[in-house]
């Protein structure tokens, strides 16, 4: 049987077609107001109204600086503008003869023709005669026709063709074309900084190992915003290659599973992002203020990418599941010291589905959890059974362990698995669980058995391991 495993890789796109199918929702989370260009929309579209027709905007933009992103949004910073591309693939006159009129303020833009070597003089020629005739027919009126450019020899040719065939009420009065220099550079950090959570389910530029203080840095060698998001890229890049190498031995992935009388999971859900429990790097670090946190705080570039190539997550399982685990799965040991504080060993039927449908069988079979809810509170009898399971745990962990590492095998979600296995690495840490999905590769599961647990006891439990994972393979010194 093979199993989805979701896609761990961040995306960073540096271009609009790499955001264009997020949606409006998400796109205006991520997009700044380009006021000055915005303006000059606007005044172009009152002009429009005044003289009953469409118009000709050129834009003279370097590449990267966010031609496309802002045309595709003014939408969300202008209400009723909607935004139509014509491909570079289409012909002009034709695409033009096809479209109606609208009745709201509308935006076509003539994509893929930035650079002369991208629209010859014919084409160039006969396309702007179609766009005189378009804007000054009914189809035309409350339509803005905008070409980007990205070249100053394209520009001027526009500009000669536009005032040859429709001067003033082509162009407009003011200056024959609009100079777009994209977003300011002070919002370099805050734009990248939503387009990664955006599109990465709430990571943090630390996910990408890229501290605060590395993200200025590029912003000031950045020429554009595009040009930043590929310097952040190349970072991400450089990092996760630099982690995989230490890796080259096993490529495995670090889980830690909460267990605790007190049912924590909204602790777990506020310590993670998005659809498959991913540590939020950010939030571990400020939930505690344990030692670990000032000794990792040593690392904050590595810190943050060594979460995210460990696909580093926070699992939680309730009560009920593991009791039902322990009882079905425990072996006769563990039966026996079960036995002592009067539990019951009765095998349970629920549990293969208990297993299957918790947070970790979940994620082993690659499924989003979804909108996590908090479950109804446990009963007495239920809390007295898990305290006297924790007390096991505090000397027999691995019996409890060994239960958990059998019940993912019996109901088919691994295809094996050892308990206290090591990283074979000089510094000598084991996993509580080391198992092997049936697809994406193998999972070590760090199992946190506890009476109570806050969320600040589960942040140093799990910063301590990724600490102890990173010194082991040379990420973080020791």
């Amino acid at each position: 049987m093979t199993t989805p495993q979701p896609q761990v890789d961040l995306n960073v796109p540096d271009r609009f077609e790499g955001l264009r199918e997020a949606g409006s929702g998400t796109l205006r989370t991520i997009i700044v107001p380009v006021e000055d260009a915005l303006d000059s929309i606007d005044l172009r579209f009152a002009d429009m109204q005044a003289a009953r027709r469409g118009a000709l905007m050129i834009l003279r933009g370097e590449t990267g600086a966010g031609k496309s992103t802002f045309l595709d949004t003014v939408g969300l910073f202008r209400s009723g503008v909607v935004t139509e591309p014509i491909p570079s693939s289409d012909d002009v006159s034709t695409a033009l003869a096809q479209i109606g009129r609208s009745t709201s303020p509308r935006i076509i833009v003539l994509e893929g023709r930035e650079a002369l070597g991208e629209v010859s003089a014919t084409a160039m020629e006969a396309a702007m005669h179609s766009i005189n005739a378009f804007v000054r027919s009914p189809s035309g009126i409350n339509t803005l026709v905008v070409w980007p450019t990205n070249t100053d020899d394209l520009t001027k040719m526009l500009v000669d063709f536009a005032k040859k065939l429709g001067g003033e009420s082509l162009l407009g009065v003011d200056e024959p074309f609009v100079t777009f220099s994209g977003p300011a550079k002070s919002d370099f950090v805050l734009i990248a900084e939503r387009t990664i959570t955006a599109l990465n389910e709430g990571a943090s530029l630390a996910a990408l190992g890229i501290s605060d203080e590395r993200a200025v840095e590029l912003a000031a060698k950045a020429e554009t915003i595009g040009n930043y998001l590929a310097l952040i890229r190349k970072d991400l890049v450089a990092n996760s290659a630099r982690v995989k190498k230490l890796l080259r031995a096993e490529r495995f992935r670090l889980w830690t599973l909460v267990i605790a009388g007190n049912e924590p999971e909204g602790d777990v859900a506020a310590l993670t992002r998005g659809g498959f429990a991913a540590a939020d790097i950010d939030r571990l670090m400020t939930s505690t203020g344990a030692n670990v946190v000032a000794d990792l705080k040593n690392y904050p570039d590595q810190l943050g990418i060594l979460g995210t190539v460990l696909d580093a997550r926070i699992v939680y399982l309730d009560m009920l599941a593991a009791l039902a685990i322990a009882r079905e799965y425990g072996g006769p040991e563990l039966h026996q010291l079960m036995k002592g504080l009067n539990m019951s060993t009765s095998a349970d039927s629920r549990a293969a589905d208990r297993l299957r449908s918790s947070e970790l069988g979940l994620l082993i079979s690659g499924k989003s959890l979804g909108t996590r809810r908090v479950g109804g509170k446990a009963g007495d009898n239920t809390q007295a059974a898990f305290k006297n399971l924790a007390q096991i745990a505090r000397d027999n962990d691995g019996l409890l362990n060994r239960a958990i590492g059998k019940g993912l095998v019996e109901v088919e979600l691994v295809n094996g698995f050892e308990t206290e296995r090591g990283l074979g690495t000089a510094l000598k840490f084991n996993s509580d669980i080391y198992c092997e999905p049936n697809d994406g590769g193998p999972i070590r599961i760090e199992v946190m058995w506890r009476t109570k647990a806050g969320r600040a006891d589960i942040a140093n439990y799990v910063l301590t391991k990724l600490g102890n994972y990173g010194k082991a393979i040379g990420l973080l010194k020791n």
